[in-house]
């Protein structure tokens, strides 16, 4: 991530939250430009699951990879994936 007119030595620290917003644009870009090439939306989900998990625990270790794991059932059914649903 560039900004115009700046040098990359002299770049702020560029907060978490627009990380992960910019972050969530690449990998958008690549899902579609995946799906455009044939590869199933499943496989692509599994795919990047696997990538994700594997980038945890090399960063953080096994156990605490699983413990972030453990709440994920609770948030999946609270509705925090669902993209489609209109929450009321």
């Amino acid at each position: 991530m560039t900004t115009t007119g700046r040098s990359t030595d002299m770049r702020e620290p560029v907060p978490d939250h627009e990380q992960k917003r910019v972050a969530l644009g690449y990998l958008h870009e690549a899902w579609a430009e995946a799906r455009l090439d044939g590869i199933d939306g499943d496989c692509l989900a599994q795919a990047c699951l696997f990538a994700a998990l594997a980038e945890f625990v090399s960063t953080y270790g096994e156990e605490a990879a699983a413990t972030f794991t453990e709440g994920l059932a609770g948030r999946i059914r609270n509705g925090e994936f669902s993209i489609d649903q209109q929450r009321q």
